[in-house]
């Protein structure tokens, strides 16, 4: 076993023989509140190293899962369209080699680039997202390739009814009713998140591929306070947890993302050692 640091824990199976493949998307040109989010997969790769690759919560290690880290993609700052470009060319790539490909990002942005790959391969692709803001804005500022508008881009792509979101709690009024016409949605009550709705999207995407897309600031920032744009009223780290794990379990996951993770907002590291942990289950219950 290679336990060098350079990759994530155990992710040290040589690709020809992986099944699964992380990468990470260091990109965060157009975020719309605090910057640091390009930081987010090399902290990842790093901190991983404090956590143990086996999981109690499900009873596996990832000393026995066949994982590889090609390490972190040199994107172009600027125009976002050349490093989406050089994410869906990565992620077609291992699409094509019969791999499964979790992406560490970066703003959410970079979940655009990986989703093209995916839906030109899976034509009747479902994605869910786990997030605290609808991202579902026409444009932010003028600008249609934003983070604030990615889920839109995303149902630009794929239309109406095949798009789940999770634990959101903040958008404009016209996302809202946007989403209302056209997604699933279940958004935070005042007396919290309730991931209830999971149930029901298992159900009705039955065997069709799914996109999981993991914005970290769906956690509350009281547990997770490294992100650019933290939002009160958040979830749990258990209760993220236990929809993810029942989603890897009952669903065909054939691509993921976890991105938003700034690290230097939180000095205590906590932030990055959750990033580091939910990745480990993520990997351990989609691709184990």
């Amino acid at each position: 076993m290679d336990f060098s640091t350079g990759r994530f824990i155990a992710a040290d199976t040589p690709f020809d023989e992986a099944d699964t493949v992380l990468f990470g998307a260091p990109y965060d040109s157009t975020t719309s509140f605090r910057p640091g989010t390009r930081f987010g997969p090399s902290a990842i790769r790093s901190e991983s190293f404090g956590i143990e690759t086996y999981s109690p919560y499900q009873d596996k290690d990832l000393c026995d899962a066949r994982l590889w880290d090609m390490g972190d993609l040199e994107l172009p700052f600027g125009a976002p369209e050349p490093a989406l470009k050089m994410i869906e060319e990565c992620t077609e790539h291992i699409l094509s080699k019969g791999k499964l490909p979790i992406m560490t990002g970066g703003e959410h942005l970079v979940t655009l680039g990986a989703f093209r790959a995916v839906q030109k391969r899976h034509k009747d692709i479902c994605l869910i997202q786990f997030d605290a803001h609808t991202d579902l804005r026409q444009d932010y500022l003028g600008n249609p390739l934003s983070h604030a508008c990615v889920i839109r881009r995303c149902h630009d792509i794929i239309g109406d009814g095949r798009i789940w979101q999770f634990g959101i709690r903040s958008g404009e009024r016209e996302e809202f009713a946007f989403a209302g016409e056209h997604t699933h949605i279940f958004p935070t009550a005042a007396e919290g998140v309730s991931f209830d709705g999971v149930k029901d999207a298992v159900r009705e995407i039955g065997d069709r591929p799914v996109y999981l897309t993991i914005d970290l600031d769906v956690l509350d920032p009281s547990c997770f306070c490294g992100t650019g744009t933290p939002e009160a009223g958040g979830c749990t780290f258990n209760q993220l947890l236990v929809a993810v794990m029942t989603i890897g379990k009952e669903l065909n996951v054939v691509a993921a993302d976890l991105n938003e993770l700034s690290p230097h907002y939180d000095q205590s590291g906590a932030s990055t050692a959750l990033a580091c942990k939910l990745l480990r289950e993520v990997v351990l219950c989609i691709g184990g």
